[in-house]
């Protein structure tokens, strides 16, 4: 016996056993109890085979019902109010306070009414146990054991269970040591009970160690003993010693070497596997918050599933896409897309959803429009929050395509767009125009241009600049001046960078009072000109070979307190040189430097060959080490890209007024270039 119980105790913790009171003090406050107690009469109950004690306990009232074996039914065959017993067993602190408690529910008579039932002992201390009066359910057990009462496995199953209720672990001892000394030894409900206390505890290991001993002592594990083991391993996120403990038991069930009804562990398979399920989710997701590797440690896991035949339901996949929210867990997220469609080829639209904002968080766009495309074609129906969200990512592709100049690839998104029910707005076919001015792509540009106005959108300061910017790359500047004039005609308000082009393009035109009107007409609209629009009067002066007329323009840009940058001295030093004045484009790569700008080689290699070219007589070796920065090519929309984020600008899309599209075309500009290009052989590629 001491052996038995020996595996049990190792592990618990002492604690003493329940306090004693003085016999004055339990006599009072027995009295107390029993005075508030009203007790309905005894009613006899028809005699049964077998008889049971609800389990029940809540104060104010609960079942009435007999004891049987054991025990025998009370003398006169009255019942007994249980979840009575257990209200005022609850002050019950020593053995003499329950012999006191329970005397008023014995009445008078001899010896053989000084005790109730086993049954309804037993059943006090599972309520005592729920309702955390511990050291009452132990004054119970102290109280059988002095009236001589025969105890049994289950008195102490009930205690242990009591235990495990109320949390204090430490008193296990106390109950093993008991066992051991009354020489009752374990069943299979004491190893059971005491695994799931060490679950509720932590302690897998101890779970592990006693499941092993279980067969030692001649017992049969049962139903809830592999459901504990399962707990165990839930509990030590080990989804692998889940799965191959599953497989093993269900290797011995097609065996028939399980104790039980068939059916009934047919209905208990089927909790074992959803048990398995969710061990193994928890693992995942253990290791998508903090894995050191979530893909290749989530993907092991769903492979183990897949080779142990253990088939999540749709639902489990879901909650596990919803776990996924890091850019590297795109892979994962695919993975279980791919088997949420292969299912039943029913998916939650919210799921989807979340699996088009986590593609395109890991900038897998292409992915999200793939998922897209199955929810027009296989369901379920997109709703808003859907078309936001592939919408951003279009933005995000036609973005890049602005900033690189990739104009080709800009027109296949809108078409792209469109062939999936998405409407594109201005927004999206000014980044397309915007790539067509980077690339100097003029052709194109008035192509979309005029497919945008087909659409039924209303061009804005956005649409127009990039339009005037790719006809002044173009030298087409009569028409870019036309475009301008239509533009103010229909009450598109030019801002700095429309207004910087327009310099532009007089300066191409060779027409300097111009630039001098329209600056003055910026201050009118109170557009205060900036270093960027100085810079592209430069740059357009370098590109007609005016190197006189930039560095005029240099020094009313000083006057104006504008202070250049690195982009200004670049190209001041190549209008400088042009103009054959190497020494003044020396002097400007120094008063860059000694500003602390960081000018690029070409223009540190430029001074060098135009000193040695004019035979200057320099000390070159001033100008420092030759730098490493390299030359940016200068266009004027690196800058006119900032239209999108110009505050006054539209965000919404709408259409022209009475005039509508024809009114649109019947202007001069109409003639001039859109007859002219579209007519011609500048069709988009």
């Amino acid at each position: 016996m001491a052996s038995s119980l020996a595996a049990f105790r190792s592990a618990a913790g002492h604690v003493p056993g329940p306090r004693r009171h003085h016999q004055s003090a339990t006599h009072a406050r027995a009295s107390s109890l029993l005075r508030q107690l009203q007790l309905p009469p005894a009613e006899p109950l028809p005699r049964r085979r077998s008889l049971r004690v609800a389990a029940k306990f809540t104060t104010g009232g609960g079942d009435t019902t007999t004891g049987d074996g054991g025990g025998g039914r009370t003398k006169g065959g009255a019942g007994i109010d249980v979840a009575a017993v257990a209200a005022v067993l609850r002050e019950a602190r020593t053995a003499d306070d329950v012999e006191l408690l329970v005397s008023g529910f014995l009445g008078g008579g001899g010896e053989g009414r000084r005790l109730l039932p086993l049954q309804v002992y037993t059943s006090v201390i599972r309520g005592l146990g729920k309702d955390s009066c511990l050291d009452a359910a132990f004054a119970v057990v102290e109280h059988l054991k002095r009236r001589g009462i025969g105890l049994n496995q289950f008195v102490y199953n009930c205690l242990l269970g009591a235990v495990k209720n109320c949390g204090e672990f430490g008193r296990i001892e106390d109950v093993l040591a008991d066992m051991e000394v009354q020489g009752i030894a374990p069943n299979i409900v004491t190893f059971n009970t005491l695994m799931s206390i060490y679950v509720q505890q932590g302690r897998t290991d101890d779970v592990f160690r006693l499941y092993g001993e279980i067969e030692g002592h001649g017992l049969v594990p049962t139903a809830a003993s592999y459901s504990t083991v399962m707990s165990a391993y839930k509990k030590a996120g080990d989804a692998f010693a889940a799965i191959k403990f599953f497989v093993t038991l269900r290797e011995k069930y097609k065996k028939g070497e399980l104790v039980g009804n068939h059916d009934d562990w047919e209905q208990e398979f089927v909790k074992f596997e959803k048990l398995t399920v969710r061990v193994c989710y928890m693992s995942m997701r253990r290791s998508l918050v903090g894995g050191q590797n979530p893909v290749r440690e989530v993907l092991k896991i769903l492979l183990a599933m897949d080779e142990a035949s253990v088939r999540p339901e749709r639902s489990d996949y879901e909650r596990l896409v919803w776990a996924c929210t890091g850019e590297e867990h795109y892979i994962i997220g695919k993975e279980l897309y791919q088997r949420i469609r292969e299912h039943d080829g029913q998916i939650s639209l919210s799921v989807c959803n979340h699996l088009i904002w986590l593609v395109g968080k890991s900038k897998k766009w292409w992915a999200a429009l793939e998922i897209y495309e199955d929810l027009l074609d296989k369901g379920p129906k997109p709703n808003n929050l859907s078309y936001e969200l592939i919408m951003s990512h279009f933005n995000i592709l036609l973005n890049a395509a602005k900033k690189r100049g990739i104009w080709r690839w800009g027109i296949r998104l809108l078409n792209k767009m469109q062939e999936k029910g998405l409407k594109p707005g201005s927004k999206e076919w000014n980044a397309v125009l915007l790539a067509c001015s980077r690339a100097s792509e003029t052709s194109a540009a008035v192509d979309i241009f005029k497919k945008m106005i087909e659409e039924g959108l209303k061009p804005d300061v956005v649409s127009y600049g990039a339009l005037l910017s790719a006809l002044e790359k173009g030298e087409l500047y009569d028409e870019a001046l036309r475009v301008w004039e239509h533009m103010c005609k229909v009450g598109v308000k030019p801002n700095l960078y429309a207004y910087t082009i327009l310099v532009s393009i007089y300066i191409g035109k060779g027409n300097h009072a111009m630039v001098d009107a329209v600056l003055h007409d910026m201050l009118a609209e109170q557009i205060e000109p900036t270093v960027v629009t100085f810079n592209a009067i430069i740059s357009a002066c370098v590109r007609n070979n005016m190197g006189g007329t930039a560095f005029e323009w240099f020094h009313r840009m000083k006057m104006r307190s504008i202070e250049p940058n690195e982009i200004t001295y670049q190209m001041l030093i190549e209008a400088l040189v042009q103009d054959g004045k190497p020494r003044l484009a020396y002097e400007m790569y120094m008063k860059a430097s000694s500003q602390g700008l960081e000018l690029p080689a070409k223009s540190y290699d430029t001074v060098i060959e135009a000193c040695k070219a004019y035979g200057s007589f320099l000390d070159l070796t001033t100008l420092g080490p030759r730098p490493t920065k390299r030359e940016e090519l200068i266009r004027i929309e690196n800058n006119f890209s900032s239209f999108s984020l110009v505050k006054e600008l539209p965000n919404s899309t709408y259409h022209f007024g009475g005039t509508g599209i024809y009114g649109f075309f019947g202007y001069r500009m109409c003639i001039s270039i859109f007859l002219f290009f579209c007519h011609g052989s500048y069709g988009v590629a």
